[in-house]
């Protein structure tokens, strides 16, 4: 089931990701999920995932984000602009930006990225995105509700801290121009 639920959490359903996974590294810790399958089905069905996107970019481009409400014609190509400056590894971190997760893989799949440049940059972003939230919940215990909040606030500090890196990067390069 945990798998699932991050394959189509990742795809883009509106599943809690980071608290489903912060509850399964508590129930981990307590002895009620399996400490090498838990991991294993939630590290591949985020990789599930973020493979189906990509290939749904490559299949239809970027057209099938433009039906999705709530997603404006500049986002995408806000996020295509972000390939171009920083590669792959916005695949690699883009997990930790809610929301930005969920079109990151499309958006490369419709751009001319190869799979294997895909899969490097995306399948350790899985497997660290994953880990992450289920150490928490295994860290914290019994109390998962707090570490919940400490995670989203990890997630809010990690998008903005990344948002700082693209303005600075962005300004810099600006200067470097002039």
């Amino acid at each position: 089931m945990l798998f699932v639920a991050q394959m189509f959490g990742i795809f883009g359903l509106p599943i809690p990701d980071e608290l489903l996974l912060t509850i399964a590294g508590t129930l981990i810790r307590r002895g009620h999920l399996n400490p090498v399958a838990t991991p294993a089905a939630a590290i591949g069905g985020c990789i599930a995932g973020v493979t189906l996107s990509y290939c749904l970019g490559r299949a239809v481009g970027c057209r099938v984000l433009q039906r999705i409400p709530g997603v404006e014609t500049e986002s995408i190509g806000r996020a295509q602009s972000w390939f171009t400056r920083f590669g792959g590894w916005l695949l690699t971190f883009a997990y930790f930006i809610p929301g930005v997760r969920h079109i990151t893989a499309i958006v490369a799949g419709s751009l001319p990225l190869d799979f294997r440049v895909f899969a490097a940059y995306a399948y350790p972003g899985a497997v660290l995105w994953s880990t992450t939230f289920l150490a928490a919940g295994y860290y914290a215990g019994d109390r998962w509700q707090r570490a919940a909040l400490i995670v989203r606030g990890h997630v809010i500090f990690v998008a903005l801290a990344l948002g700082l890196a693209a303005a600075a990067y962005v300004f810099a390069r600006s200067r470097a121009r002039a």
